[in-house]
This record gives C-alpha cells, sequence and structure tokens, in this order.
C-alpha cells in the first residue's frame, strides 16, 4: 500500500477511533451503529469491525455463535499445548477464581472443584503466563485462510491468549484493504498480519517452508472441500483444524451425487441427515489425511442453524492410518420405515500383538427391508467412530460455565456441550420421534416414554443435539418398532384405512415380541432437559441464515438479482392466472427456445 493511502487510513482511523470512543454501546457484543461515512461499526466480543454498507465482504451476525465457540476451543487447546511447556494461561475472568470441572448434576459440583494458583505464585515458581493481546514466543501460530472483514482473527488476538502470531488471510483486495483497517482500529498488529493470496497456496507455502500452523480455522461460503487437502498438510504435529461447511443441501442429501464429487460420499435425505453430514465431512478429513500417512482426531463436531462445524487434531502415523478404513462405514437406510443398518468398510482381526486389517463382512440386510418389504437406500462411506473426545469437551465446557461474561452465547454453548456429552459416542445416526409415529399412523408418545421403555427393556438411549426429536440408541430396528406396536395397542389406529402395502400396515400385522413399559423412569430425563438449558435457540432475528456471497463493488450478485426477479409475485401471478396458461406446456426449455 502507497504512503499517501497509508496516511488516509491512520487519519480515518483516529477519527474512527473517537467516534467509538464517544459510543454509547460501544461495549455491547453483537452491536451494530450506523456511521457518518456510510459504514457500519459492528462490535462483537472484544473486537470493533468497520464494515461496508454494501455488500463488498462478508459478514454474517448470526455466526457470532460459531466464533464464541471457536474462541472457547482454541482456548483450551492453547492451554492443552502450552501446559507442556511450563505457560500458563491467563484469560480475563478467571483469575483469583477457582475453575470448576464440569459436571452436570448440581449436587456433585461442590466436589468437583480445583484450585488453581493465582499468576503472582505462578511467576514466582517460575511457571510463564501468556495473557490475551501478548505475543507468546513459545504459542500457537494461527491462520484464518479465509478472513473477509478479519473479525474472527482480531478476536483471537484480543480474547485468545498464549499465540505467537495470526495470519489473516483473503483473496479479495477489498477483504485485505478492511483486514488491515480493522486490524489498526483495534491495535493487533503486532499479533495479525494482513494476507492477499489464494488460501491454498498459503497453506502448500507454509510446508514448502516447513514453517507449519498450529491451527487453521476454515469458514468458507459454501464448501470447503477445495482447501482440505492443503489444509491437512499444512497444519502442525497435533495440530487443530477448524472447518465450516454452510452447503447443507448437498451434504443433506439434495444433491448426493454433488456431495460425492466434493467429499467423496453419496448423502440421502433420511432424518439423520445432519448427523450424517458431520460423519461426511469427517470422513473426507480423514480420507485425504490418509493421503499422507496422517490421520485425524475429532475433538468436537456440531450441528448448529444452517452449517456444521468440526473441530479435529491432525496427527502423522502409518500404522494408525491402517485403521482408518475400519473408522469408515456404510449405511443401509429403508425408504418406508426408516431403519437403517450399519455396514463398516473394514476390520481389525487382533493376533497377539499384532493386528490383521481384512475386508468387513455383508451386508447387513436382505434385498428388501425385514419390516415394512420395501427397498433400501446406499450412503456414504462416513466417519463411524465417535464424534467428539468427551474429556475436551468437558474441558471447554468446565472453562465457559466459569467465566459466564466472556461470551454472549455462552448460555447456548454451554448447552450444546452438555448435549454433546449426553450423546451415545458410540452409536452412529438416530432415529426421530415424530417419524416413528408417521410411520405407523398413531399418535406419538412423550419423549420421556419412549426413552423410559428403551431403557426398561435393558438398551441405552440419548438425544442428540443435531435434532429436537432424535433418539439415539443402541436397541435393534426390531426392538424399536416393537416398542411401536405396544404403543399402538394402547392407542389404536384404524386398521382399515390402512393400505395393505404401507409400512404402518406390515410393521403393525406382526405382534410384538417385547412387552414394552412406559413407565417413566427417573433417568429418562437427561441433566440438560432438567436443567432447562438453552439448547436449541429461537431464530435470533428476521430473515437470518445464509447471507448473499459478497460482491466486488457492493450489492448483490446478477445471478441472485434474476433469480429474484423471476420469482418475484410468483404465488400472485400463479392464483390469477385461470386459462391454464400457467401450466407447463413444453418437455424441456430447450422446446421452449
Amino acid at each position: 500500500m502507497e504512503d499517501e493511502q497509508l496516511q488516509e487510513m491512520k487519519i480515518d482511523n483516529a477519527d474512527l477511533m473517537q467516534n467509538v470512543a464517544q459510543s454509547p454501546n460501544a461495549e455491547t457484543s453483537g452491536s451494530c451503529e450506523p456511521m457518518q461515512n456510510g459504514k457500519t461499526l459492528i462490535t462483537e466480543g472484544k473486537a470493533r469491525i468497520i464494515f461496508p454498507c454494501a455488500n463488498e465482504v462478508f459478514y454474517n451476525p448470526v455466526q457470532e455463535f460459531n466464533r464464541d465457540l471457536t474462541c472457547a476451543v482454541i482456548t483450551e487447546f492453547a492451554r492443552l499445548q502450552l501446559s507442556s511447556k511450563g505457560i500458563r494461561l491467563a484469560v480475563p475472568g478467571e483469575e483469583n477464581s477457582s475453575k470448576v470441572v464440569a459436571d452436570l448434576s448440581k449436587e456433585e459440583k461442590d466436589d468437583n472443584l480445583e484450585q488453581h494458583p493465582s499468576d503472582d505464585q505462578l511467576q514466582e515458581e517460575g511457571h510463564k503466563v501468556a495473557a490475551v493481546g501478548q505475543v507468546c514466543q513459545d504459542g500457537l501460530r494461527v491462520l484464518e485462510a479465509l478472513a473477509a472483514s478479519g473479525l474472527r482473527s482480531i478476536r483471537f488476538a484480543k480474547e485468545v491468549p498464549g499465540l505467537r502470531s495470526v495470519v489473516a488471510n483473503d483473496f479479495s483486495s477489498k477483504a485485505v484493504e478492511l483486514i488491515t483497517q480493522n486490524v489498526q482500529l483495534n491495535d493487533v498488529g503486532h499479533l495479525v498480519t494482513p494476507s492477499f493470496s489464494d488460501a491454498r497456496m498459503v497453506m502448500y507455502q507454509c510446508k514448502a517452508d516447513k514453517a507449519l500452523f498450529d491451527v487453521i480455522d476454515l469458514d468458507p461460503y459454501g464448501s470447503p472441500s477445495t482447501f482440505l487437502d492443503a489444509a491437512v498438510q499444512a497444519v502442525s504435529e497435533g495440530g487443530l483444524l477448524c472447518v465450516t461447511c454452510t452447503d447443507m443441501a448437498v451434504m443433506a442429501g439434495n444433491s448426493g451425487e454433488t456431495c460425492y464429487s466434493k467429499y467423496g460420499a453419496m448423502s440421502i435425505k433420511a432424518r439423520f441427515c445432519h448427523e450424517m453430514a458431520l460423519r461426511i465431512i469427517l470422513h473426507s478429513l480423514d480420507l485425504r489425511a490418509n493421503c499422507y500417512q496422517r490421520y485425524i482426531v475429532p475433538l468436537l463436531s456440531v450441528s448448529v442453524d444452517f452449517y456444521i462445524r468440526v473441530y479435529v487434531r491432525v496427527f502423522t502415523a502409518q500404522s494408525k492410518v491402517k485403521a482408518s478404513a475400519s473408522k469408515q462405514a456404510l449405511v443401509y437406510n429403508c425408504v418406508g420405515c426408516g431403519s437403517f443398518h450399519i455396514q463398516r468398510l473394514g476390520k481389525m482381526a487382533h493376533n497377539g500383538n499384532n493386528i490383521n486389517y481384512k475386508a468387513a463382512c455383508g451386508p447387513p440386510v436382505g434385498p428388501s427391508c425385514e419390516h415394512c418389504h420395501q427397498r433400501h437406500q446406499l450412503a456414504g462411506p462416513f466417519w463411524a467412530e465417535p464424534l467428539h473426545d468427551m474429556a475436551f469437551v468437558q474441558q471447554v465446557l468446565s472453562a465457559v460455565g466459569s467465566n459466564p461474561g466472556r461470551f454472549q452465547t455462552g448460555q447456548r454453548i454451554q448447552g450444546i456441550l452438555s448435549m454433546a456429552l449426553e450423546e451415545l459416542s458410540d452409536v452412529p445416526l438416530y432415529y426421530t420421534l415424530d417419524n416413528l409415529s408417521k410411520t405407523v399412523h398413531c399418535s406419538s408418545p412423550s419423549l420421556l416414554q419412549f426413552r423410559s421403555a428403551l431403557l426398561h427393556a435393558g438398551y441405552r438411549v440419548s438425544l442428540s443435539h443435531a435434532c429436537k426429536s432424535a433418539i439415539k440408541t443402541d436397541a435393534p430396528p426390531p426392538v424399536v418398532w416393537d416398542i411401536m406396536r405396544c404403543w399402538e395397542k394402547l392407542n389404536p389406529v384404524k386398521r382399515e384405512r390402512l393400505s395393505e402395502s404401507s409400512p404402518a400396515a406390515r410393521i403393525l400385522s406382526l405382534e410384538p415380541k417385547l412387552q414394552a413399559s412406559f413407565t417413566v423412569r427417573a433417568d429418562a430425563n437427561p441433566s440438560s432437559r432438567k436443567q432447562g438449558l438453552k439448547r436449541f435457540q429461537l431464530n435470533p432475528e428476521r430473515f437470518w441464515g445464509p447471507k448473499a456471497r459478497a460482491k466486488a463493488g457492493g450489492g448483490v450478485s446478477s445471478n441472485l438479482q434474476e433469480k429474484r426477479k423471476l420469482h418475484q409475485n410468483k404465488r400472485k401471478a400463479c392464483g390469477e392466472e385461470s386459462d391454464g396458461a400457467h401450466l407447463k406446456n413444453f418437455p424441456c426449455k430447450r422446446f421452449r427456445q
């Protein structure tokens, strides 16, 4: 940048800082204030961002939860990495306070207190203390590959201790100018370095220079698939990858062929599609890492709002890579009743101290579903191992719970992490209570009644953070349908209205082999539900969701403008036409031309 432009930017920043200091809402997290020059001052966490009103650089306020959670995860990851070097993190709000080890039962909290020495005591004992906003020479190197406004990088610099440097990269010149301006505005130039380059080239170059990053954050607009190969190579040994996917239509089954081209897995429309999406991206990450004798270990995987977010560590070990095939699986999903069966791709056979890796045997199903006699859909492969590292999730939950004023979305973080801790880690996918009732055309049992029936039968059951009505259980499909048959006997349906070939008629035609008990048990209600934690939020604002892609010069892209114009007053126009002119007259668009 030229000296004159830099001088003008410094003058503008001085004026902006004066405006920020005079602003009454400057300390309010998540606030937006219009400014005299047509721009907007956005305050989120400890960061203040100058953002253009035009859509030149992408920003979505709904993803504040994403950024808060990432700050919490990276903080605990830094604590984990730097503790071996004798460095303790000084997080604002944790000074002179006891850190509570997270536990969902209130009665046991008093027994789980760990007293930590103060920073002064640690310094006297020769320990180093890493503070927020200071350069830690032995700290983490962080890359935000697609930084846009630089908000996430600036929040890292101002809220996460133990960092050596943060690179805020973007391939848009407008974005890099905005990053540079915001870095100076927040006075974090000693930590954050703006970068104007292709994200993949930055990651490939750091591998060539043997200067790998300890943390890489990928939060693209849409699919991250084009960046995954570079990311698994550019992260250091045991480093952290944070990946966001917002192309949920593809990953949830609307375009299985597109999902395969991007992630190497077929997606299907099923009730468990959101957890399936998490497992597909983990499969894709592990598959790409395996090419370089590396493998992943998921720390936390969440499906929230309109996107999914995974946090994984990457390690190198040829012996562990051989086990990757046994960590992947296919799923046979019945299109009629929704029953599913998991088929692993490989298996490990232990022979003394040796491990033999073999192909798995299958399939686990017949030509048609044993319950409703309809066909199966095949999906995958996907990650069939646990989605979370429970010990790490417990650590993050403990830190967030003991410092409630740190994050604006702290209550929701506690709710999501609490549900993640309650999930059955060794049970992939789930049923939904409403779909089970819909299949047999009967009224739905309450959540506690159905969970109690599974517990009475001797099986485990949990909820899922990915779906409000999810039933995650290790009970096989015959047991699940026996419970529904028993419930139907208590709440009978009119059999004469059911088609003989319908899934409901075929399922209800058999007598249950299991006599289910729907007496509510005390342990049927999970702790997160008892405590009323914020697990599933209401709509945060009007028209919330994925925003339009940023466009050079601002505004909305021409393709989106044409699409909006095409669909404008569509329903009204169709209602006014009574002569059938709105009906399809041509077999395809080519004939119309």
